[in-house]
């Protein structure tokens, strides 16, 4: 029907060896209101629709003689159904012939949808070909709808696996284009005002829109969502949406599902450019829809995340103190470096102190086993414990003992590693107890490099601790102590990356911070969990 409530007429393809044959089934066709293409032979069908497939014009239906000079017209089917783009083209089989059941059920085998034969009367051939259309018509949809089912399945499934908002914004907008056949563009905007975006990968590769077009659609977000509840369905007309979102420097009117997600701290939208004159696919918007929801739910953890992480970091930052902040050391040059973890890696808790006794100057690395902003609580927790207990006591030992008591006591579930060495920058001498820490590396002048043999259990697991390991550093040597975040490598063994890093220090330049800069651009990149290095020396 078209909209006036006539009956709109259909493509039929004609397939009759008989000229005479051709003409009146033809006329009857378009006496009904069909457009007809009329072709001699199953060759010549096979090439009309190949060539159709390339205009993207094929029939609506194929009326197929049974009886053609190059095949039979149940051959001529099976063959349309077996190729991917005929597959899905309703055949209706004719014959001038009396027929039987048995022809009747070739025809149906072969995947035909009905058998005619021409003493039927033009309403009910004409009656049997719209039935045929509309049938498949609705198969169709059915596909249609199965296929973005699953695509939306597919792309929930990715979104949840989503380590970071940026990786979200991504997922999500791939998966907007592959529900609605084109570009698509994602947007999160936290309760911080920043905006996260993720373009479809069919956006081609020119520089997106500029920060003033982010400020546009966070203005618009800010707006649309104030005091919604649910998903909100709308268009956004293209004067007041920048252009590039969806293809670089083209304007475009935007279709845009919004939602809050459930504590209303944040918005989500996924936006579309407009069909037109075609008008919304209400199906395919009701897809769009549940997208967006399950994307809001997806980004909830991931914005808890970032609020805990950056509390997490202003614990650290508070808590260790910066380069230029640390304590006169006197007869020691001490340089430290802290690298947090990249984005889509919870906090941990690594630590250093470097702190003058009256024996000499203690210094110590650290890491809380886990990642979360209670290993970078307990953290500081250790740390300010270790200023407590220096101040009447630098023995490492029993710095080391008193650590694991602490821990044992008031965090019996959690353990830690860590290495303290006492320097005394007059003489040297280093005494070193290693609480299942890597042990410090000790670069000399000579350009070698070896790890101090100084081992003992984890803290707070109530094992005895060691002695402390004795060393004498000389003028010009260089004592290293790091956190496994540095070198640790998923699936490397330990031993290995030690031993990378041994070399890569024997050959780094003479400097303190020479050594850091180069073992940070050796091994520090997209690291996953955090990295602290201090190296010192005697002063000279």
């Amino acid at each position: 029907m078209d909209v006036n409530g006539k009956r709109t007429g259909v493509t039929v393809l004609l397939v009759d060896g008989t000229p005479a044959g051709r003409y009146a089934m033809g006329a009857l066709l378009r006496r009904a209101g069909h457009r007809v293409v009329p072709v001699a032979t199953g060759h010549e069908a096979l090439a009309e629709l190949d060539a159709r497939q390339r205009g993207r014009t094929l029939p609506d239906v194929a009326l197929v003689d049974v009886d053609l000079p190059d095949m039979s017209g149940f051959d001529l089917c099976r063959t349309l159904k077996a190729q991917p783009h005929t597959a899905g083209l309703p055949v209706v089989h004719y014959s001038a012939a009396a027929v039987g059941s048995y022809d009747r059920r070739r025809g149906l085998e072969a995947g035909g949808e009905a058998y005619l034969t021409v003493l039927a009367e033009p309403e009910e051939i004409d009656a049997v070909v719209r039935a045929a259309v509309r049938a498949a018509r609705l198969r169709a949809d059915d596909q249609a709808m199965a296929r973005r089912l699953t695509l939306l399945s597919e792309t929930i499934v990715t979104i949840q696996k989503a380590r970071s908002l940026q990786e979200l914004a991504d997922a999500a907008a791939n998966g907007t284009a592959r529900l609605t056949g084109g570009p698509a563009a994602v947007f999160f905007l936290g309760p911080d005002g920043e905006l996260y975006r993720g373009t479809s990968r069919d956006r081609t590769s020119l520089a997106p829109p500029d920060e003033g077009a982010h400020r546009t659609v966070a203005g618009l977000l800010r707006r649309l969502t104030r005091g919604q509840a649910g998903v909100q369905i709308t268009t956004v007309p293209s004067p007041l949406w920048p252009a590039g979102f969806f293809r670089p420097g083209v304007q475009h009117d935007a279709r845009l599902a919004l939602i809050l997600t459930q504590d209303g701290k944040a918005s989500v939208c996924l936006a579309t450019p407009t069909r037109g004159a075609r008008g919304p696919n209400p199906e395919e918007e009701t897809l769009v829809a549940r997208l967006a929801q399950a994307t809001a739910l997806a980004a909830e953890p991931l914005l808890m995340y970032q609020v805990e992480r950056h509390v997490a970091l202003t614990l650290q930052h508070s808590f260790l103190p910066r380069p230029h902040q640390l304590p006169e050391l006197p007869g020691l040059d001490v340089v430290v470096r802290y690298v947090p973890a990249s984005q889509q890696t919870e906090i941990g808790g690594d630590f250093y102190a470097a702190l003058p006794t009256d024996d000499g100057v203690l210094v110590a690395v650290g890491d809380v086993v886990g990642h979360s902003l209670d290993a970078a609580t307990l953290m500081v927790e250790i740390r300010h414990a270790l200023r407590a207990y220096c101040v009447d006591e630098s023995d490492p030992a029993v710095l080391v003992g008193r650590l694991d008591r602490m821990l044992r006591h008031y965090h019996p579930a959690i353990t830690a590693t860590v290495c303290l060495a006492l320097i005394d920058p007059g003489t040297g001498r280093a005494r070193i107890a290693n609480a299942g820490h890597i042990p410090p590396l000790v670069i000399r002048d000579t350009g070698t490099a070896e790890y101090a043999k100084a081992v003992g259990p984890l803290l707070g697991v109530g094992l005895p601790h060691p002695t402390p390991t004795e060393l004498v550093l000389e003028a010009g040597d260089r004592l290293l102590m790091v956190t496994d975040g540095l070198i640790e490598t998923r699936g490397t063994d330990l031993a290995a990356s030690m031993e990378h890093l041994r070399v890569a220090a024997a050959g780094a330049q003479p400097g303190l911070d020479d050594l850091c800069d180069t073992l940070l651009d050796c091994f520090g990149h997209d690291r996953e969990d955090d990295i602290a290095l201090l190296a010192l020396r005697l002063s000279s």
